[in-house]
């Protein structure tokens, strides 16, 4: 706890000291949307809010939107405190108006009651106070998205549950780059007709269905041509292939194990040990 603290003050915009370095503190988009999503789920789940399920996604999306957009504090909030109105079908309000255009006839969704149970669940989640105090963090607009994507490929190659060799290690994550780079914008797959394959995923915690594109198969063409070049570098090499030696016969490794006392008769190893299934 006195460690993050140190880290929040260090890097405060406006007093911390790492501010005539240059140096901002972002915090990342995709784990910011997802605490939001879980405190809305939350909501939902006690006794007459559950409509605020059907509002998840939509209040989700306005949060990405408004840390795209804003470029401060006071602007983020001029536009996040707009839910709270959206949700009610006010979408002017004395502060400030939605963006959206006109809606016609509504969004197929009911309505939220102003100041209502789930209403006033809602507002205690947009203006909560430990939430809006590192909201500024949010609006660089970043994420480690890609950077995770790629350190759970290399677990692929180089799992956790074992030990490697350095060598062994940078060879692994070696060829997880490769596989990464050569395969990362493949094309999604396709139908005889042409039509793009898409799978359902299902959220729990919105209880919903969502919708992703199935990507083709690995081809792994550049195996072919890493083969290659490792065989003609070791022919072009001048140094031979590793040949098993033969121990020579005074070779204490031919020994095996050899105890710092020895053995006692197996007679008297009988008497003292009790062994089951030999009647001992």
């Amino acid at each position: 706890m006195f460690g993050n603290v140190m880290i929040s003050n260090s890097t405060d915009p406006d007093k911390g000291r790492y501010k005539d370095l240059g140096i901002h503190h972002s915090l990342d988009m995709w784990h910011g949307a997802k605490n939001l999503e879980k405190k809305i789920a939350a909501a939902a789940k006690v006794k007459g809010q559950s409509i605020l399920l059907h509002w998840l996604k939509d209040i989700v999306n306005h949060f990405w939107w408004c840390c795209k957009t804003a470029d401060t504090k006071d602007h983020f909030l001029a536009l996040w405190i707009g839910i709270c109105h959206h949700v009610c079908n006010i979408h002017t309000w004395e502060m400030g108006s939605c963006q959206h255009s006109d809606l016609g006839e509504g969004l197929g969704k009911q309505w939220i009651q102003r100041d209502s149970k789930s209403h006033k669940a809602l507002v205690g989640i947009v203006f909560n106070k430990r939430w809006l105090k590192d909201v500024h963090k949010y609006l660089r607009f970043r994420s480690t998205a890609d950077l995770e994507s790629f350190q759970n490929h290399i677990l692929m190659y180089a799992s956790k549950r074992f030990a490697f060799t350095p060598p062994v290690y940078e060879a692994r994550v070696l060829l997880a780059a490769l596989d990464y780079n050569f395969h990362r914008n493949r094309p999604t797959s396709a139908t005889c007709e042409g039509k793009q394959i898409l799978r359902r995923l299902y959220n729990k915690h919105a209880r919903r269905y969502s919708l992703y594109a199935l990507k083709s198969e690995k081809t792994y063409k550049y195996i072919s041509e890493l083969q290659a070049k490792i065989l003609n570098q070791r022919l072009t090499s001048g140094v031979g292939m590793p040949r098993r030696r033969s121990l020579r016969p005074n070779d204490p490794r031919t020994r095996g194990v050899v105890p710092p006392v020895p053995p006692p008769p197996i007679s008297e190893l009988m008497q003292t040990q009790v062994s089951r299934g030999l009647g001992m």
